[in-house]
Protein backbone atom coordinates (compact mmCIF):
# COMPACT_ATOMS: atom_id res chain seq x y z
CA UNK A 1 0.00 0.00 0.00
CA UNK A 2 2.42 2.40 0.51
CA UNK A 3 4.24 1.75 -2.41
CA UNK A 4 1.49 2.24 -4.46
CA UNK A 5 0.67 6.13 -2.15
CA UNK A 6 4.28 6.67 -2.92
CA UNK A 7 3.96 5.94 -6.75
CA UNK A 8 0.84 7.94 -7.01
CA UNK A 9 2.51 11.12 -5.66
CA UNK A 10 5.10 10.82 -7.82
CA UNK A 11 2.63 10.56 -10.78
CA UNK A 12 -0.11 13.03 -9.53
CA UNK A 13 -2.30 10.18 -9.11
CA UNK A 14 -3.37 9.67 -13.48
CA UNK A 15 -0.10 9.02 -14.61
CA UNK A 16 1.42 12.12 -15.42
CA UNK A 17 4.40 13.61 -13.62
CA UNK A 18 3.32 15.32 -9.99
CA UNK A 19 5.35 18.57 -11.13
CA UNK A 20 3.21 19.27 -14.28
CA UNK A 21 5.65 18.42 -17.13
CA UNK A 22 7.06 14.94 -18.80
CA UNK A 23 10.21 13.24 -17.47
CA UNK A 24 11.52 10.52 -19.15
CA UNK A 25 12.13 7.79 -16.48
CA UNK A 26 16.19 5.95 -17.46
CA UNK A 27 17.05 2.86 -15.68
CA UNK A 28 19.92 2.29 -14.18
CA UNK A 29 21.74 0.44 -16.58
CA UNK A 30 21.48 2.69 -18.98
CA UNK A 31 22.88 5.32 -16.47
CA UNK A 32 25.66 3.55 -16.32
CA UNK A 33 26.14 3.14 -19.97
CA UNK A 34 25.98 6.42 -20.60
CA UNK A 35 28.15 7.53 -17.63
CA UNK A 36 30.97 4.75 -18.69
CA UNK A 37 30.95 5.89 -23.03
CA UNK A 38 31.21 9.73 -21.56
CA UNK A 39 34.11 8.53 -19.31
CA UNK A 40 35.58 6.57 -22.40
CA UNK A 41 35.42 9.43 -24.60
CA UNK A 42 37.39 11.89 -22.10
CA UNK A 43 40.20 9.26 -21.45
CA UNK A 44 40.53 9.28 -25.04
CA UNK A 45 40.49 12.91 -25.19
CA UNK A 46 43.16 13.41 -22.71
CA UNK A 47 45.32 10.79 -24.16
CA UNK A 48 45.46 12.30 -27.37
CA UNK A 49 45.60 15.66 -25.67
CA UNK A 50 48.73 13.88 -23.95
CA UNK A 51 50.44 12.74 -27.32
CA UNK A 52 49.68 16.36 -29.27
CA UNK A 53 51.71 17.92 -26.21
CA UNK A 54 53.90 15.15 -26.13
CA UNK A 55 54.72 15.48 -30.54
CA UNK A 56 54.48 19.27 -29.76
CA UNK A 57 57.44 19.19 -27.18
CA UNK A 58 59.74 16.37 -28.96
CA UNK A 59 59.72 19.20 -31.86
CA UNK A 60 60.21 22.03 -30.18
CA UNK A 61 63.06 20.58 -27.61
CA UNK A 62 65.08 19.29 -31.23
CA UNK A 63 64.60 22.25 -32.61
CA UNK A 64 65.42 24.14 -29.46
CA UNK A 65 68.37 21.82 -28.45
CA UNK A 66 69.36 19.26 -31.32
CA UNK A 67 72.90 21.45 -31.98
CA UNK A 68 76.20 20.55 -30.31
CA UNK A 69 80.10 21.65 -31.53
CA UNK A 70 82.68 19.21 -32.04
CA UNK A 71 86.20 19.13 -33.72
CA UNK A 72 86.71 17.30 -36.94
CA UNK A 73 90.00 17.17 -37.70
CA UNK A 74 91.22 20.34 -38.18
CA UNK A 75 87.78 21.79 -38.63
CA UNK A 76 85.20 23.22 -36.22
CA UNK A 77 81.44 21.74 -36.81
CA UNK A 78 78.34 21.72 -35.81
CA UNK A 79 76.05 19.01 -35.53
CA UNK A 80 72.36 19.54 -35.91
CA UNK A 81 69.18 16.88 -35.83
CA UNK A 82 66.07 18.05 -37.23
CA UNK A 83 62.84 16.09 -37.65
CA UNK A 84 62.65 14.12 -41.01
CA UNK A 85 60.27 12.23 -42.74
CA UNK A 86 62.72 10.25 -44.50
CA UNK A 87 66.29 10.60 -43.03
CA UNK A 88 69.36 11.32 -44.27
CA UNK A 89 72.83 13.55 -43.53
CA UNK A 90 73.73 16.59 -45.16
CA UNK A 91 77.50 17.36 -44.50
CA UNK A 92 77.98 21.16 -45.64
CA UNK A 93 81.59 22.38 -46.97
CA UNK A 94 81.34 25.97 -47.39
CA UNK A 95 82.10 27.54 -49.95
CA UNK A 96 82.46 24.37 -52.04
CA UNK A 97 78.69 23.23 -51.51
CA UNK A 98 77.26 19.95 -49.86
CA UNK A 99 77.14 16.15 -50.06
CA UNK A 100 74.27 14.64 -49.14
CA UNK A 101 74.27 11.29 -48.30
CA UNK A 102 70.99 8.82 -48.10
CA UNK A 103 72.78 7.56 -44.33
CA UNK A 104 69.44 6.25 -42.18
CA UNK A 105 66.15 6.14 -42.43
CA UNK A 106 63.37 8.77 -40.75
CA UNK A 107 62.69 10.66 -38.44
CA UNK A 108 65.52 12.39 -38.08
CA UNK A 109 67.91 14.54 -39.79
CA UNK A 110 71.49 15.34 -39.66
CA UNK A 111 73.33 18.33 -40.90
CA UNK A 112 76.99 18.52 -40.78
CA UNK A 113 78.30 21.95 -41.14
CA UNK A 114 81.96 21.88 -41.50
CA UNK A 115 82.94 25.51 -40.19
CA UNK A 116 86.41 27.67 -39.68
CA UNK A 117 89.77 25.83 -39.61
CA UNK A 118 91.50 25.75 -36.26
CA UNK A 119 95.36 27.75 -37.07
CA UNK A 120 96.79 25.67 -34.34
CA UNK A 121 95.92 22.33 -35.93
CA UNK A 122 96.16 23.28 -39.11
CA UNK A 123 99.78 24.46 -38.62
CA UNK A 124 100.57 21.21 -37.27
CA UNK A 125 99.06 18.95 -40.06
CA UNK A 126 100.93 21.42 -42.52
CA UNK A 127 104.63 20.62 -40.53
CA UNK A 128 103.81 17.03 -39.67
CA UNK A 129 102.56 15.46 -43.03
CA UNK A 130 102.18 12.40 -40.70
CA UNK A 131 100.01 13.89 -39.22
CA UNK A 132 97.37 13.56 -41.81
CA UNK A 133 97.03 10.33 -42.06
CA UNK A 134 96.22 10.14 -37.98
CA UNK A 135 93.90 13.45 -38.71
CA UNK A 136 91.95 10.94 -41.00
CA UNK A 137 92.49 8.13 -38.98
CA UNK A 138 90.51 10.06 -35.56
CA UNK A 139 87.83 11.74 -37.90
CA UNK A 140 85.60 8.55 -37.68
CA UNK A 141 85.87 8.79 -33.92
CA UNK A 142 85.04 11.94 -33.72
CA UNK A 143 82.54 12.14 -35.50
CA UNK A 144 80.91 9.23 -33.50
CA UNK A 145 81.44 10.93 -30.36
CA UNK A 146 79.87 14.17 -31.32
CA UNK A 147 76.41 12.02 -32.69
CA UNK A 148 76.66 10.31 -29.59
CA UNK A 149 76.79 13.59 -27.33
CA UNK A 150 74.30 15.11 -29.90
CA UNK A 151 71.85 12.25 -29.43
CA UNK A 152 71.61 12.82 -25.86
CA UNK A 153 71.32 16.16 -25.68
CA UNK A 154 68.64 16.09 -28.34
CA UNK A 155 67.23 13.66 -26.06
CA UNK A 156 67.16 15.53 -22.59
CA UNK A 157 66.09 18.83 -24.50
CA UNK A 158 63.07 17.11 -26.19
CA UNK A 159 62.09 15.36 -22.74
CA UNK A 160 62.94 18.72 -20.95
CA UNK A 161 60.23 20.72 -23.66
CA UNK A 162 57.31 18.38 -23.36
CA UNK A 163 57.24 18.87 -19.17
CA UNK A 164 57.93 22.43 -19.67
CA UNK A 165 55.09 22.69 -21.77
CA UNK A 166 52.78 20.19 -20.76
CA UNK A 167 52.74 21.63 -17.28
CA UNK A 168 51.46 25.27 -18.89
CA UNK A 169 48.78 23.13 -20.88
CA UNK A 170 47.87 20.86 -17.94
CA UNK A 171 48.79 22.10 -14.84
CA UNK A 172 48.14 18.30 -13.48
CA UNK A 173 51.23 16.35 -12.03
CA UNK A 174 50.00 12.60 -13.89
CA UNK A 175 49.39 13.90 -16.75
CA UNK A 176 53.19 15.85 -17.23
CA UNK A 177 54.49 13.03 -16.48
CA UNK A 178 52.47 10.89 -18.86
CA UNK A 179 53.94 13.42 -21.64
CA UNK A 180 57.39 13.36 -20.47
CA UNK A 181 57.49 9.25 -20.48
CA UNK A 182 55.84 9.50 -24.04
CA UNK A 183 58.62 12.45 -25.30
CA UNK A 184 61.32 9.96 -24.08
CA UNK A 185 59.62 7.17 -25.90
CA UNK A 186 59.26 8.74 -29.11
CA UNK A 187 62.90 10.37 -29.05
CA UNK A 188 64.48 7.55 -28.06
CA UNK A 189 62.24 5.06 -30.59
CA UNK A 190 63.52 7.80 -33.55
CA UNK A 191 67.68 7.76 -32.56
CA UNK A 192 67.51 4.11 -31.92
CA UNK A 193 65.46 3.53 -35.53
CA UNK A 194 68.48 6.11 -36.95
CA UNK A 195 71.26 4.34 -35.67
CA UNK A 196 69.64 0.76 -36.41
CA UNK A 197 69.03 2.15 -39.56
CA UNK A 198 73.01 3.02 -40.26
CA UNK A 199 74.14 2.73 -44.04
CA UNK A 200 77.75 3.09 -43.35
CA UNK A 201 78.54 2.42 -46.98
CA UNK A 202 75.78 5.12 -48.27
CA UNK A 203 79.34 7.37 -48.36
CA UNK A 204 80.16 5.59 -51.32
CA UNK A 205 77.63 7.42 -53.11
CA UNK A 206 77.30 11.03 -52.22
CA UNK A 207 75.42 13.60 -54.12
CA UNK A 208 77.43 17.22 -54.38
CA UNK A 209 75.51 19.92 -55.11
CA UNK A 210 77.10 23.70 -55.01
CA UNK A 211 76.90 26.62 -56.38
CA UNK A 212 78.86 28.54 -58.86
CA UNK A 213 79.59 31.85 -57.55
CA UNK A 214 79.07 34.61 -59.43
CA UNK A 215 78.62 33.53 -62.70
CA UNK A 216 77.30 35.69 -65.80
CA UNK A 217 73.85 36.37 -66.84
CA UNK A 218 74.09 34.63 -70.37
CA UNK A 219 71.65 37.40 -72.30
CA UNK A 220 71.05 38.98 -75.27
CA UNK A 221 71.93 38.27 -79.08
CA UNK A 222 74.70 35.42 -80.04
CA UNK A 223 77.76 37.58 -80.05
CA UNK A 224 76.93 38.65 -76.59
CA UNK A 225 76.97 34.78 -75.57
CA UNK A 226 80.01 34.51 -77.29
CA UNK A 227 81.53 36.97 -75.51
CA UNK A 228 80.18 35.76 -71.89
CA UNK A 229 81.03 32.17 -72.88
CA UNK A 230 84.88 33.19 -71.78
CA UNK A 231 84.34 34.33 -68.24
CA UNK A 232 81.81 31.79 -67.76
CA UNK A 233 84.22 29.17 -69.18
CA UNK A 234 86.60 30.25 -66.47
CA UNK A 235 84.65 30.34 -63.41
CA UNK A 236 82.93 27.14 -64.46
CA UNK A 237 86.86 25.46 -64.64
CA UNK A 238 87.76 26.65 -61.21
CA UNK A 239 84.62 25.42 -59.58
CA UNK A 240 84.70 21.91 -61.12
CA UNK A 241 88.39 21.79 -60.20
CA UNK A 242 87.39 22.54 -56.40
CA UNK A 243 84.72 20.07 -56.55
CA UNK A 244 86.84 17.47 -57.76
CA UNK A 245 89.30 17.90 -54.91
CA UNK A 246 86.51 17.83 -52.66
CA UNK A 247 85.49 14.75 -53.98
CA UNK A 248 88.94 12.87 -54.33
CA UNK A 249 89.43 13.85 -50.74
CA UNK A 250 86.52 12.11 -49.49
CA UNK A 251 86.90 9.14 -51.77
CA UNK A 252 90.39 8.94 -50.09
CA UNK A 253 88.82 8.11 -46.81
CA UNK A 254 88.34 4.54 -45.68
CA UNK A 255 85.21 4.10 -48.11
CA UNK A 256 84.47 3.33 -51.95
CA UNK A 257 87.35 3.90 -53.50
CA UNK A 258 88.97 2.48 -57.29
CA UNK A 259 90.95 -0.51 -56.86
CA UNK A 260 94.57 -0.70 -58.50
CA UNK A 261 93.97 -1.28 -61.69
CA UNK A 262 91.10 0.56 -62.22
CA UNK A 263 90.63 2.23 -66.16
CA UNK A 264 88.99 5.83 -66.47
CA UNK A 265 86.63 6.54 -68.78
CA UNK A 266 85.43 9.96 -69.38
CA UNK A 267 81.86 9.78 -71.59
CA UNK A 268 80.59 12.72 -73.39
CA UNK A 269 78.42 13.14 -76.35
CA UNK A 270 76.63 16.60 -78.11
CA UNK A 271 78.76 19.34 -77.79
CA UNK A 272 76.83 21.18 -80.05
CA UNK A 273 79.75 23.45 -80.87
CA UNK A 274 79.58 24.96 -77.17
CA UNK A 275 83.63 25.77 -75.96
CA UNK A 276 82.18 25.49 -72.25
CA UNK A 277 82.66 22.21 -73.09
CA UNK A 278 86.13 21.69 -73.44
CA UNK A 279 86.92 23.65 -70.56
CA UNK A 280 84.79 21.14 -68.66
CA UNK A 281 86.40 18.19 -70.42
CA UNK A 282 89.85 19.42 -69.37
CA UNK A 283 88.89 19.69 -66.00
CA UNK A 284 87.39 16.47 -65.31
CA UNK A 285 90.54 14.74 -67.34
CA UNK A 286 93.08 16.01 -65.03
CA UNK A 287 91.39 15.95 -61.97
CA UNK A 288 89.66 12.51 -62.01
CA UNK A 289 93.24 11.05 -64.06
CA UNK A 290 90.52 10.12 -66.94
CA UNK A 291 92.77 7.33 -69.54
CA UNK A 292 90.50 7.86 -72.25
CA UNK A 293 87.59 10.12 -73.62
CA UNK A 294 84.48 8.42 -75.47
CA UNK A 295 82.30 10.96 -77.90
CA UNK A 296 78.80 9.53 -78.73
CA UNK A 297 78.43 12.33 -81.45
CA UNK A 298 76.85 15.58 -82.42
CA UNK A 299 80.31 17.60 -81.66
CA UNK A 300 78.94 20.38 -84.31
CA UNK A 301 76.11 21.33 -85.15
CA UNK A 302 75.42 21.69 -88.96
CA UNK A 303 78.70 19.58 -90.14
CA UNK A 304 80.35 23.04 -92.30
CA UNK A 305 83.83 22.90 -93.12
CA UNK A 306 84.40 26.50 -90.85
CA UNK A 307 83.14 24.00 -87.87
CA UNK A 308 85.93 21.69 -88.12
CA UNK A 309 88.06 23.76 -86.79
CA UNK A 310 86.16 23.55 -83.21
CA UNK A 311 87.76 19.45 -83.06
CA UNK A 312 90.90 21.25 -82.66
CA UNK A 313 91.06 20.92 -78.90
CA UNK A 314 90.62 17.32 -78.64
CA UNK A 315 94.37 17.15 -79.74
CA UNK A 316 94.94 19.51 -76.30
CA UNK A 317 93.37 16.29 -74.13
CA UNK A 318 96.25 14.46 -74.82
CA UNK A 319 94.46 11.49 -73.65
CA UNK A 320 93.19 8.81 -75.99
CA UNK A 321 89.55 10.01 -77.63
CA UNK A 322 88.01 7.94 -78.85
CA UNK A 323 84.44 9.03 -81.47
CA UNK A 324 81.84 7.98 -83.07
CA UNK A 325 79.60 10.47 -85.83
CA UNK A 326 76.60 11.89 -84.60
CA UNK A 327 73.27 12.63 -87.01
CA UNK A 328 74.87 16.44 -86.61
CA UNK A 329 78.50 15.62 -87.91
CA UNK A 330 79.20 15.50 -91.47
CA UNK A 331 82.09 13.15 -92.84
CA UNK A 332 84.08 16.27 -93.37
CA UNK A 333 83.70 16.20 -89.16
CA UNK A 334 84.67 12.99 -89.25
CA UNK A 335 87.61 13.56 -90.91
CA UNK A 336 88.83 16.86 -89.22
CA UNK A 337 88.55 14.64 -85.82
CA UNK A 338 90.64 11.86 -87.01
CA UNK A 339 93.20 14.75 -88.16
CA UNK A 340 94.38 15.40 -84.04
CA UNK A 341 97.01 13.32 -82.82
CA UNK A 342 95.36 11.42 -80.32
CA UNK A 343 91.69 10.83 -81.81
CA UNK A 344 90.12 7.39 -82.95
CA UNK A 345 87.37 7.33 -85.51
CA UNK A 346 85.28 4.54 -85.45
CA UNK A 347 82.71 3.64 -88.37
CA UNK A 348 81.42 0.33 -87.89
CA UNK A 349 84.97 -0.84 -86.66
CA UNK A 350 86.80 -1.87 -83.54
CA UNK A 351 89.94 -0.34 -81.32
CA UNK A 352 91.79 -1.52 -78.01
CA UNK A 353 92.86 1.42 -76.23
CA UNK A 354 93.91 1.57 -72.98
CA UNK A 355 92.97 -2.09 -72.41
CA UNK A 356 89.41 -1.76 -73.04
CA UNK A 357 88.17 -3.62 -76.68
CA UNK A 358 85.58 -0.61 -78.30
CA UNK A 359 83.48 -0.89 -81.23
CA UNK A 360 81.53 2.17 -82.41
CA UNK A 361 79.38 3.03 -85.42
CA UNK A 362 78.45 7.04 -86.53
CA UNK A 363 74.56 7.64 -86.86
CA UNK A 364 73.03 6.90 -90.54
CA UNK A 365 71.92 10.06 -91.22
CA UNK A 366 72.84 13.75 -91.61
CA UNK A 367 70.17 15.82 -90.26
CA UNK A 368 70.92 19.17 -92.14
CA UNK A 369 71.18 17.18 -95.73
CA UNK A 370 68.10 16.19 -96.42
CA UNK A 371 68.55 13.17 -99.00
CA UNK A 372 70.11 11.40 -96.15
CA UNK A 373 67.63 12.10 -93.49
CA UNK A 374 64.70 13.25 -95.43
CA UNK A 375 62.57 12.96 -92.00
CA UNK A 376 64.45 14.61 -89.75
CA UNK A 377 65.25 13.00 -86.52
CA UNK A 378 61.94 12.54 -85.11
CA UNK A 379 62.13 8.65 -84.59
CA UNK A 380 59.07 7.88 -87.47
CA UNK A 381 59.39 4.34 -88.64
CA UNK A 382 61.58 5.17 -91.57
CA UNK A 383 64.46 6.76 -89.50
CA UNK A 384 63.59 3.78 -86.75
CA UNK A 385 64.61 1.42 -89.81
CA UNK A 386 67.84 3.81 -90.39
CA UNK A 387 69.15 3.87 -87.20
CA UNK A 388 68.23 -0.02 -86.16
CA UNK A 389 69.95 -0.88 -89.05
CA UNK A 390 73.30 1.23 -87.86
CA UNK A 391 72.73 -1.75 -84.88
CA UNK A 392 72.42 -4.19 -87.00
CA UNK A 393 75.86 -3.34 -88.88
CA UNK A 394 77.70 -2.98 -85.48
CA UNK A 395 75.92 -6.07 -83.68
CA UNK A 396 77.57 -8.03 -86.90
CA UNK A 397 80.82 -6.28 -86.07
CA UNK A 398 81.32 -7.07 -82.52
CA UNK A 399 79.91 -10.37 -82.94
CA UNK A 400 83.02 -11.16 -85.53
CA UNK A 401 85.56 -9.46 -83.11
CA UNK A 402 88.28 -11.33 -82.37
CA UNK A 403 88.38 -9.42 -79.30
CA UNK A 404 85.37 -9.48 -76.92
CA UNK A 405 84.04 -6.13 -77.04
CA UNK A 406 83.84 -3.80 -73.63
CA UNK A 407 81.98 -1.26 -74.87
CA UNK A 408 80.07 -0.55 -78.13
CA UNK A 409 79.12 3.16 -79.19
CA UNK A 410 75.88 4.46 -80.97
CA UNK A 411 75.04 7.75 -81.03
CA UNK A 412 71.12 7.37 -80.69
CA UNK A 413 69.84 5.01 -78.39
CA UNK A 414 67.12 3.61 -80.50
CA UNK A 415 70.22 1.54 -82.49
CA UNK A 416 71.13 -0.07 -79.45
CA UNK A 417 68.52 -2.57 -79.83
CA UNK A 418 70.47 -5.39 -81.47
CA UNK A 419 73.27 -5.14 -79.60
CA UNK A 420 71.64 -6.72 -76.23
CA UNK A 421 73.83 -9.71 -75.51
CA UNK A 422 76.97 -9.07 -77.70
CA UNK A 423 78.22 -7.18 -75.01
CA UNK A 424 77.74 -5.97 -71.20
CA UNK A 425 78.02 -2.03 -72.10
CA UNK A 426 76.51 0.33 -74.66
CA UNK A 427 76.95 4.02 -74.73
CA UNK A 428 74.60 6.47 -76.77
CA UNK A 429 74.02 9.88 -76.48
CA UNK A 430 71.42 12.26 -78.89
CA UNK A 431 68.67 12.55 -76.59
CA UNK A 432 70.18 15.57 -74.51
CA UNK A 433 68.76 13.30 -71.50
CA UNK A 434 71.09 10.82 -69.35
CA UNK A 435 69.45 7.81 -68.98
CA UNK A 436 70.66 4.71 -67.47
CA UNK A 437 68.94 1.02 -68.04
CA UNK A 438 69.05 -2.27 -69.60
CA UNK A 439 68.28 -3.36 -72.77
CA UNK A 440 65.90 -6.20 -73.31
CA UNK A 441 68.12 -10.11 -72.56
CA UNK A 442 68.49 -11.90 -74.85
CA UNK A 443 68.10 -16.02 -73.53
CA UNK A 444 71.28 -17.59 -72.86
CA UNK A 445 73.33 -14.03 -73.20
CA UNK A 446 74.87 -11.94 -70.78
CA UNK A 447 73.01 -8.71 -69.92
CA UNK A 448 73.29 -5.80 -71.37
CA UNK A 449 73.40 -2.10 -69.76
CA UNK A 450 72.27 1.38 -71.77
CA UNK A 451 73.97 4.49 -70.80
CA UNK A 452 72.54 7.48 -72.56
CA UNK A 453 74.57 10.60 -71.69
CA UNK A 454 72.91 14.04 -71.68
CA UNK A 455 74.30 17.07 -73.78
CA UNK A 456 77.69 17.82 -72.13
CA UNK A 457 77.23 21.56 -74.23
CA UNK A 458 74.38 21.78 -72.99
CA UNK A 459 73.13 21.63 -76.41
CA UNK A 460 75.15 24.39 -77.72
CA UNK A 461 73.60 27.74 -78.23
CA UNK A 462 70.23 26.13 -79.32
CA UNK A 463 70.26 25.06 -74.89
CA UNK A 464 69.45 28.94 -74.54
CA UNK A 465 66.48 28.77 -76.34
CA UNK A 466 63.88 27.25 -73.61
CA UNK A 467 63.13 28.64 -69.83
CA UNK A 468 65.65 26.48 -68.37
CA UNK A 469 68.87 26.05 -70.05
CA UNK A 470 69.70 22.11 -70.79
CA UNK A 471 72.39 21.57 -68.33
CA UNK A 472 76.01 20.27 -68.90
CA UNK A 473 76.16 16.31 -68.59
CA UNK A 474 79.14 13.89 -68.70
CA UNK A 475 79.87 10.78 -66.73
CA UNK A 476 83.48 9.16 -65.29
CA UNK A 477 82.95 5.12 -65.87
CA UNK A 478 85.05 2.75 -63.39
CA UNK A 479 86.29 -0.38 -65.28
CA UNK A 480 88.31 -2.98 -62.87
CA UNK A 481 90.76 -5.14 -64.03
CA UNK A 482 88.56 -7.48 -65.76
CA UNK A 483 86.83 -4.28 -67.69
CA UNK A 484 83.58 -4.54 -65.92
CA UNK A 485 81.64 -1.44 -65.03
CA UNK A 486 82.07 -1.49 -61.34
CA UNK A 487 81.01 2.16 -60.68
CA UNK A 488 80.30 5.78 -62.03
CA UNK A 489 79.84 9.01 -61.44
CA UNK A 490 77.36 11.56 -62.78
CA UNK A 491 78.71 14.91 -63.37
CA UNK A 492 75.66 18.10 -64.16
CA UNK A 493 76.49 21.14 -64.05
CA UNK A 494 73.28 23.94 -64.57
CA UNK A 495 72.52 24.62 -68.08
CA UNK A 496 74.48 28.39 -69.53
CA UNK A 497 73.94 31.19 -66.68
CA UNK A 498 72.92 28.86 -63.93
CA UNK A 499 74.91 28.05 -60.98
CA UNK A 500 73.81 24.75 -60.13
CA UNK A 501 76.83 21.99 -59.80
CA UNK A 502 75.93 18.06 -58.94
CA UNK A 503 78.41 15.32 -58.66
CA UNK A 504 76.90 11.80 -57.85
CA UNK A 505 78.72 8.39 -57.72
CA UNK A 506 77.23 5.17 -58.19
CA UNK A 507 78.77 1.58 -57.22
CA UNK A 508 77.59 -1.77 -59.00
CA UNK A 509 77.10 -4.04 -56.26
CA UNK A 510 77.32 -6.83 -59.41
CA UNK A 511 79.54 -5.95 -62.41
CA UNK A 512 78.38 -8.99 -63.77
CA UNK A 513 75.05 -8.25 -63.64
CA UNK A 514 75.45 -4.41 -64.13
CA UNK A 515 73.69 -1.77 -62.65
CA UNK A 516 70.31 -1.95 -60.41
CA UNK A 517 68.10 -0.27 -63.16
CA UNK A 518 64.49 -1.33 -65.12
CA UNK A 519 64.57 -2.76 -68.66
CA UNK A 520 64.17 -0.47 -71.18
CA UNK A 521 62.50 -2.22 -74.87
CA UNK A 522 63.98 -0.86 -77.81
CA UNK A 523 61.69 0.54 -81.29
CA UNK A 524 62.14 -2.64 -83.98
CA UNK A 525 61.55 -2.99 -87.46
CA UNK A 526 58.17 -2.50 -89.10
CA UNK A 527 57.00 -0.75 -85.68
CA UNK A 528 53.95 1.69 -85.75
CA UNK A 529 54.88 5.26 -86.89
CA UNK A 530 55.42 7.18 -84.05
CA UNK A 531 52.09 9.76 -84.13
CA UNK A 532 54.51 12.63 -82.44
CA UNK A 533 57.89 12.57 -83.14
CA UNK A 534 61.05 14.21 -81.39
CA UNK A 535 62.22 17.13 -82.20
CA UNK A 536 65.32 17.71 -84.38
CA UNK A 537 68.27 17.15 -82.27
Amino acid sequence: MDGQENEQRDTGGDGTPATGRARRWVSWPQRAARSGRNGWLRRLGVALAVLAVALGGVVAGTYAGGHVGTDIGPFRAELDLSPSLEGGTTVDVPPLGALLLNSHDGPTYLTVRLGALDQRRTQALIDDPASISRASQSAVADVRAGVLRLGLKTLGAAVLATLLLAGLVFRDTRRTAWAGGLALVITAGSLGLAAATMRPQAIEEPRYEGLLVNAPAIVGDARRIANDYTKYAEQLQRLVGNVSQLYTTVSALPVYEPAPGTTRVLHVSDMHLNPTGWQLIRTVVEQFGIDVVIDTGDITDWGSEPEASFVGSIGLLKKPYVYIRGNHDSARTAAAVAQQPNAIVLNNSTTTVAGLTVAGIGDPRFTPDKNTSPAGSGLTKQVADQVIGAGEQLATTVTASPRPVNIALVHDPASAGPLSGTCPLVLAGHTHARQVSKLPQVPGKQPTQLFVEGSTGGAGLRGLEGEKPTPLSMSVLYFDQQKMLQAYDDITVGGTGQAQVNLERHVIKDPAQGAEVPVTPTPTRGGPESASPSPTR
